[in-house]
């Protein structure tokens, strides 16, 4: 193999994998990248066993078509120190040399053929969905999975597509996301891959990858995987197992108390109202009537807030319940509306934030005493 690269792209590509390069494992293998050279560019693949990536950037002159398993740590440390703005990579075995104008390194790899297998896309899209659609679904969600909890299906994100619509939710207990977008789904469509459990963490590298608004992306789920591939990159990720929730469920559908609120003006009282909590105290008082809204909060030690807010429409009752801030705060930050309406039923019952038919966010109550 033999290839001169611009360096800049050859960083951004190992940057986009890097993640998935397990640092310690007993498999020196799996601490490596494989690169591919060929006539589509210069392809870098990474595994850690539970999901795969391979991204292709055509910035790069093949002048020898060839493969190399190189340790990824050292490769991108001589790339992101190199101050040319092209490098030549040319393989001799197992070693790889790395030259610039002032600089020769030689880095002992790995047989090539030790690289574990990555899988294919194979056969057609189950279906297809736009860049800039695909990443509005992750960002809307992802943020309320479980980190750790031993309900595994719940440290994911279910994809669940009906039709030419994707519905992605996500919830860890305390909260729940659910953001629905159109997709294209493909002909004689069947029952096969329409719900699937996605690692975050694979999830969090799709995004990566995700740097084209109106590049398609296809969808696919087989062998109990998911497969995400663009023009120059895949991704396939095991699936998580267990059951998802009946998040249905979940969705309180008797909210009778309903405020609609500009999304900045809420997001900013509960941010100035949550500096005055802490970890005895973390809940912030929402008090809703007909005269508007009025957060407050207090932390023994600290003090106590007090902020106004507008209501332009309010149906119900007054009402006063408690949220968690934070959780507040993660879903007004992905809202792309102008205003939300948030639900309610009583100070015990979960609340609701919508913004039409395609995004809905279920936040517990806290007891505030």
């Amino acid at each position: 193999m033999k290839v001169i690269c611009d360096r800049g792209a050859l960083q951004e590509t190992l940057n986009t994998v890097g993640p998935v390069v397990l640092s310690r494992t007993p498999k020196p293998v799996l601490q490596c990248v494989k690169l591919t050279a060929d006539d589509t560019g210069l392809t870098v693949a990474a595994t850690d066993m539970e999901a795969a990536i391979r991204v292709t950037t055509p910035r790069v002159e093949v002048a020898e078509a060839g493969e190399a398993l190189i340790p990824a740590d050292k490769l991108s440390q001589i790339v992101r120190e190199t101050v040319d703005s092209t490098l030549q990579l040319e393989t001799e075995g197992e070693q790889t040399h790395i030259r610039g104008e002032d600089a020769h390194f030689k880095v002992f790899g790995y047989p090539v053929g030790d690289f574990p297998p990555l899988p294919q896309f194979k056969g057609e899209a189950q279906f297809t969905i736009t860049g800039a659609m695909l990443n509005k679904l992750i960002h809307q969600t992802i943020y309320a999975t479980a980190r750790e909890n031993s309900r595994y299906a719940i440290n994911g994100v279910l994809m669940e597509r009906d039709g030419n619509k994707v519905s992605v939710v996500a919830t860890d207990g305390h909260r729940l996301a659910l953001a629905k977008g159109d997709c294209k789904a493909a002909k004689g469509d069947d029952e096969v891959g329409k719900a699937a459990i996605v690692p975050t963490k694979a999830l969090q590298l799709l995004i990566r990858l995700l740097t084209d608004d109106d590049e398609s992306v296809r969808v696919k789920v087989a062998d109990n995987q998911v497969l995400f591939a663009t023009e120059n990159a895949l991704l396939a990720s095991n699936l998580v197992e267990g059951n998802f929730p009946p998040y249905q469920d979940v969705v309180p559908k008797d909210g009778d108390r309903k405020a609609t609120l500009a999304t900045d003006a809420l997001q900013s009282a509960v941010r100035r109202a949550a500096l005055l909590t802490n970890e005895e105290s973390k809940g912030v008082k929402l008090s809703f009537s007909a005269d508007g809204l009025k957060l407050t909060s207090r932390a023994p030690e600290m003090g106590e807030a007090e902020i106004d807010v507008e209501v332009p429409k309010y149906e119900g009752d007054p009402i006063e319940i408690g949220f968690n801030p934070a959780y507040m705060l993660d879903a007004l930050k992905v809202i792309d509306a102008d205003q939300v309406q948030l639900d309610m039923k009583a100070s015990n019952k979960p609340g609701v934030l919508r913004t039409g038919p395609n995004f809905l966010y279920v936040v517990m109550p806290v007891n505030l005493g």
